[in-house]
């Protein structure tokens, strides 16, 4: 039976290879509907509405028909949008004055897995409260609503269009993109379609992989989490930079015309950088407990304020939102930029990279030379039983042994995907050597644990 959970990036549906059955997001689509029902009722809001977009999985039509069943048995309409980047959907939830806004998709994870992440009205990520409301009504029986109370559902033709012309509203007018050639790597995802029409009409020369997406090779030896494919295009190409998403088009990682990799730390410093020498820096920068070091002792030396936060981009966006700053992100590329959107969004994270690197006048090369980062190994850990990670006592032997050798010159992190039934382990630390002893040392404990 394929099993169902909520994680820090939404509700996670289906995970692994077991078959996908619709009845579960049924039942999900009738729950949220029920609530958004009862609370629009309360605020007098005569009917309920939602947007329901998705990425290229093959059973992302299925899921998607299924939750319409459902939002619509419970008395809500139905905005269908198709493939759409995961941001996109934030964006049209606000545009088209629905309650909600729900998007069909794993992210970065393998075509079996599938899932969803909720939007509110304002386009934000619903918080945990909202997701245990769910869980609770996902156990109450389906009693669909009286016929004339039912909810319909429409095609939003004009979507893409609509999503590309705000996507580029967010890259100032007096610039362009013109003499730059860049590679673009779509995940055969979400972004196949609108990523390389907004980078060509902002004046760019645009080759464009990972754009011809079967509902099965979604994020399949491409993508953000498959940096070599964009290496290689990006030399093979002799291209300025290179750009690669995730399936569903919330994060980024890009190279140089060197063929560096530059990761979402980076990016976030880069962009902080140009905004603080334009005095245009809205506050600080919020990071998370996964933020290279090197980076916060960069931030220290611009003078720019810089917050740790748990992992997620939802935690994120809350300590943005708490502080008043505009700017945080993740090193795997989930990049939010507050004065541009209101969630992380891979392809206007790009063109505020690009709009930096035009403003100082240099390649990603020569913007980021100076950012090396402190060695950092990431180890994931398979397990499909749950670990009391903190009260495990011979884990938390083994991390502290660690702890104790790295003596202050390094960090380790260990926590539960918020994404995936994996175990992370991270160590970092000044040299290679010893975050790749420390990190193996954890992953032997939990590994005797699972």
């Amino acid at each position: 039976m394929a099993r169902h959970y909520f994680g820090t990036d939404g509700i996670r549906g289906v995970v692994g290879q077991d078959p996908i059955t619709p009845d579960f997001f049924v039942r999900l689509g009738f729950a949220i509907g029920s609530i958004l029902v009862k609370n629009n009722h309360d605020k007098k809001i005569k009917h309920s509405s939602v947007v329901i977009g998705k990425d290229t999985r093959v059973s992302g039509y299925m899921l998607e028909s299924a939750l319409e069943a459902g939002f619509i048995a419970a008395g809500v309409d139905v905005y269908l949008t198709g493939p759409m980047p995961t941001p996109a959907i934030a964006y049209l939830t606000k545009v088209l004055r629905a309650q909600a806004g729900i998007v069909i998709s794993a992210s970065h994870n393998p075509f079996p897995d599938n899932g969803i992440k909720i939007f509110s009205e304002a386009g934000e990520k619903l918080p945990d409260a909202f997701e245990t409301e769910v869980e609770l009504a996902l156990n109450q029986p389906i009693k669909t609503v009286f016929p004339n109370e039912l909810g319909k559902a429409k095609r939003v033709d004009d979507a893409e269009s609509r999503y590309v012309e705000f996507c580029k509203s967010t890259f100032p007018e007096k610039l362009n993109l013109d003499g730059i050639k860049i590679v673009l790597d779509c995940a055969h995802g979400a972004t196949y379609r609108v990523a390389p029409k907004i980078f060509s009409e902002l004046g760019a020369e645009v080759i464009a992989i990972g754009n011809k997406p079967d509902g099965f090779n979604i994020n399949l030896d491409v993508g953000s989490t498959n940096p070599k494919t964009i290496r290689d295009a990006t030399i093979k190409y002799k291209a300025d930079i290179g750009i690669s998403f995730d399936g569903d088009g919330d994060r980024v990682v890009m190279i140089d015309h060197q063929g560096n990799k530059v990761d979402g730390d980076q990016l976030v410093l880069l962009i902080a950088r140009a905004l603080k020498e334009k005095n245009q820096l809205k506050g600080g920068v919020v990071g998370t407990l996964m933020t290279n070091m090197a980076i916060e002792k960069a931030l220290q030396d611009l003078k720019i304020d810089f917050f740790r936060t748990h992992v997620g981009d939802r935690y994120v966006l809350e300590s943005l939102l708490e502080k008043g700053w505009s700017i945080g992100g993740e090193n795997s590329g989930h990049i939010l930029t507050l004065d541009q959107h209101s969630t992380g969004d891979a392809i206007i994270a790009s063109l505020q990279v690009l709009k930096s690197l035009i403003l100082l006048n240099q390649s990603l090369f020569e913007a980021t030379k100076d950012f090396p980062l402190y060695p950092q190994v990431l180890i994931n850990v398979e397990t499909h039983n749950k670990i009391d990670l903190e009260k495990n006592e011979s884990i938390q032997t083994a991390l502290k042994n660690v702890e104790l050798k790295l003596n202050k010159k390094g960090r380790v992190l260990l926590r539960h995907s918020g994404t995936e039934p994996k175990v992370r382990v991270m160590v970092e630390s000044f040299d290679l050597e010893s975050a790749e002893w420390g990190a193996e040392q954890i992953v032997e404990a939990v590994k005797a644990q699972v």
